[in-house]
């Protein structure tokens, strides 16, 4: 074996190791302005950390040689737990330091959190999701350390450490528009879910069932999913304005060439390949024994599908409609740039202001629900395998 193999156990925990020290020395934590539309002064790490509270970040150097330890359970319990640990310091000195500054500063001053404070954070997160999948956790197990994490930040945050952070007053000022906002992505994304799923399961039933013609329905469906997101709404809206001018009593209905419709439109349209390739899979991957055992108990075809083909094929299915609506979230951001509001009207609103904390407030509550959504179908999904048969 070669010897950096030997000296080098956990390669992925050493990359973000150096990732997180690099960002740790080279940029700012925090960021500080007099008002929003100002360029902030960075404020590294070294001075967030100054006296007593360097030892918040000794979660983070007991990191340092655990990519060249045996990884045995107990060092991999120790790297998970010093790496929630440190994303949790971090916060904590995110909050401490935006108090600190707000001491005599004028009302209108601003502090946001810097890149230091993002990349150290996303390498502790990627850090103590490598620990739980070496260590094999369930399911269940890993969703429960993580909301035990986002309890503590959560309760960070009722304790007023971030209460002066730009991003809390942003949402204070704009609570009205950000929670309508909230609503209208997650009514974006049930409105192109639903409709999807009625049309995928029978498409991929359809393909299925004619193994013949399934090649040319994904074939045409990853058509579909090559053509740019910006390029599939720009393309609906000519044909659902004429459609409109044509039949004005559509309008009425809310249908228009820009808003809703064709955001919806675009989603499910996107959506039919992961559900129909996953429903076609599942089905596929029944046993033959279990089909003929129904067959011998004199089943029809209804019982047969209802009874043991839908259940054995359920958690690919489930698996499948995980991968759209993870998709549907991300994608229905992008929609806002044809009027279809949600989250993603807040984000561009930021990029054409050049206000940070606007995208940074558009865009963390998409990744919020991109990660409730997964756990929960992924939850959901272990549920099924493991129940009665």
């Amino acid at each position: 074996m070669p010897g950096g193999r030997r000296l080098v156990r956990n390669r992925l925990l050493l990359l973000l190791v150096v990732a997180g020290l690099l960002a740790a020395f080279l940029l700012s934590f925090v960021s500080h302005a007099p008002n929003r539309l100002v360029s902030g002064r960075g404020v590294g790490l070294g001075e967030v950390a100054g006296g007593l509270r360097w030892l918040a970040l000794l979660p983070g150097f007991l990191l340092l040689p655990i990519p060249f330890l045996p990884q045995r359970r107990e060092i991999l319990w120790l790297a998970g737990i010093f790496s929630a640990v440190f994303l949790l310091a971090l916060c904590w000195l995110a909050g401490d330091s935006v108090m600190r500054l707000a001491e005599g500063a004028p009302p209108a001053a601003r502090t946001s959190l810097g890149s230091g404070f993002w990349i150290l954070s996303f390498c502790a997160v990627l850090a103590l999701v490598d620990a739980v999948q070496r260590l094999r956790l369930s399911t269940a197990l890993g969703l429960l350390i993580a909301a035990l994490v986002m309890a503590f930040i959560v309760a960070l945050g009722f304790s007023g450490a971030f209460d002066r952070l730009s991003l809390a007053l942003e949402i204070a000022n704009r609570r009205d528009v950000f929670e309508a906002a909230v609503m209208r992505h997650i009514l974006l994304v049930l409105g192109a879910l639903l409709p999807a799923v009625l049309i995928g399961i029978p498409l991929g039933f359809w393909a299925h069932r004619r193994a013949s013609a399934s090649g040319g329905l994904f074939t045409m469906l990853n058509l579909i999913q090559t053509i740019p997101s910006m390029a599939l709404f720009g393309l609906l809206i000519a044909p659902l304005a004429a459609l409109v001018a044509a039949m004005p009593w559509l309008a009425s209905l809310g249908i228009a060439g820009i808003g809703p419709t064709p955001a919806i439109i675009a989603l499910v349209a996107y959506s039919l390949l992961p559900i129909a390739r996953n429903t076609a899979e599942g089905l596929s991957g029944v046993p033959a024994a279990s089909v003929e055992a129904g067959r011998g108990m004199g089943m029809t075809g209804g019982q047969l599908f209802w009874r043991v083909e839908l259940p054995l094929a359920l958690p690919v299915f489930l698996s499948g409609l995980r991968i759209t609506a993870v998709q549907a979230i991300g994608l229905a951001a992008v929609a806002a740039l044809i009027g279809a509001g949600g989250l993603g009207s807040i984000m561009f609103e930021g990029l054409f202001a050049n206000a940070l904390d606007l995208v940074v407030l558009g865009a963390l509550p998409v990744v919020f629900l991109a990660l409730a959504t997964d756990g929960v179908f992924r939850l959901v999904t272990a549920a099924v395998e493991a129940g009665p048969r």
